[in-house]
């Protein structure tokens, strides 16, 4: 008998450049290799999961601004990335035989599925991974760390890395853990986020059980 999960239903958020590897750009294969067994695991426990996928490996929208490129203009481009990148895990997921749907907010037909709220849960409840693509993402801060920390650790050795915090301090103190509407969102609906990671082998199953890794946000 499967031991229970605490969580039954995930969104798991992947930053572009999670799927490096050790590359300075794109994709490293063996890399997003792993990270499709890691979510086929959880899914094998029951638990219905959810994809946001970014795509600041392939193209940062904020940097190309900060260059002058129009901000709009550099913003869709970026959009445009997550798309390659959600079709390059859902290939890697549907070669370990987990059946997925893209879904997208820009309309593109021929690759993806629109996003509409009921289809979504539908594919859900159907055990289907659904792959989110298409600015869900935010380009303003790295998410390269294992969790939220008091300052950059990619800039601060010293910083120090919270196990445990209250959304309403994470607004007021602006830690950067993902875009406030979204951390307003989470509080409104009692949705904890969970910063982990998912280079660590076995992490993602490690906090479907329950596990006390990374930083909890409740």
């Amino acid at each position: 008998m499967q031991s229970e999960t605490r969580y039954k239903r995930i969104l798991l958020k992947l930053s572009g450049e999670a799927l490096m590897g050790d590359k300075e750009f794109g994709v490293d294969t063996s890399v997003i290799t792993s990270i499709a067994k890691e979510i086929k695991d959880v899914h094998d426990k029951g638990v219905e999961v959810a994809v946001v996928i970014g795509g600041g490996n392939i193209f940062r929208g904020v940097s190309a601004s900060a260059k002058g490129m129009d901000r709009a203009t550099a913003d869709y481009v970026g959009m445009l990335a997550t798309v390659i990148n959600a079709l390059m895990l859902q290939d890697a997921l549907e070669k370990h035989s987990v059946f997925t749907r893209v879904m997208s907010a820009i309309e593109m037909k021929e690759l993806a599925e629109p996003y509409i709220r009921r289809r979504a849960v539908r594919h859900l409840e159907k055990g289907r991974v659904i792959i989110f693509a298409a600015g869900t993402g935010n380009p303003y801060f790295t998410t390269k760390v294992d969790g939220v920390y008091d300052r950059d650790p990619m800039k601060d050795k010293d910083a120090k890395r919270y196990e445990n915090l209250k959304f309403i301090d994470v607004l007021k103190d602006s830690l950067k853990v993902m875009d406030a509407t979204a951390i307003s969102l989470c509080m409104d609906n009692g949705l904890p986020i969970i910063v982990f990671s998912i280079k660590v082998p076995g992490n993602l199953m490690r906090v479907v059980m329950g596990d006390n890794i990374g930083t909890i946000v409740t």
